[in-house]
């Protein structure tokens, strides 16, 4: 395998502390939600992290599928990803997803085609594949 890109990131204090990238962009403190018994600061947490790294990555790979398929879009792809935590029945913490995708321009047939071909190349999506629960949408707008 080729590798084509790298980034570290190092996180300091746990839910409760400070993450940052090794380039510096992301410089971020973070906060426990008051849903997870904490304090719900001003930081952010790693689901929120999780969802805009997936978000913005499934939409790259939806692109990506579109450009193949030579399908021409009205405007940009829209995902938003809604990451929650449950506990298990043995007391374990598991994530799940939640992909809410637009496409402008396209026809409720083809978006579905395209979520779904998404889904098989998306390094997120195939990074998580049967380990959370993954729920594809594709929003029409009027």
């Amino acid at each position: 395998m080729k590798k084509l890109y790298e980034a570290t990131s190092t996180a300091v204090g746990g839910r409760k502390g400070h993450v940052k990238s090794e380039d510096g962009p992301i410089d971020l403190n973070l906060s426990v939600p008051k849903g997870m018994g904490g304090d719900g600061g001003d930081g952010t947490n790693p689901e929120q992290l999780f969802g805009s790294a997936y978000a913005a990555c499934f939409g790259g790979a939806l692109g990506l599928i579109a450009s193949k398929h030579d399908v021409k879009l009205d405007g940009d792809i829209e995902v938003s990803a809604t990451i929650s935590i449950h506990k298990t029945d043995k007391g374990n913490l598991q994530l799940a997803a939640v992909l809410d995708c637009v496409l402008p321009g396209v026809d409720t047939e083809k978006g579905e085609e395209l979520i779904n071909e998404a889904h098989e190349v998306c390094p997120f999506s195939r990074a998580t594949r049967d380990n959370i629960d993954v729920t594809l949408n594709l929003m029409v707008l009027e």
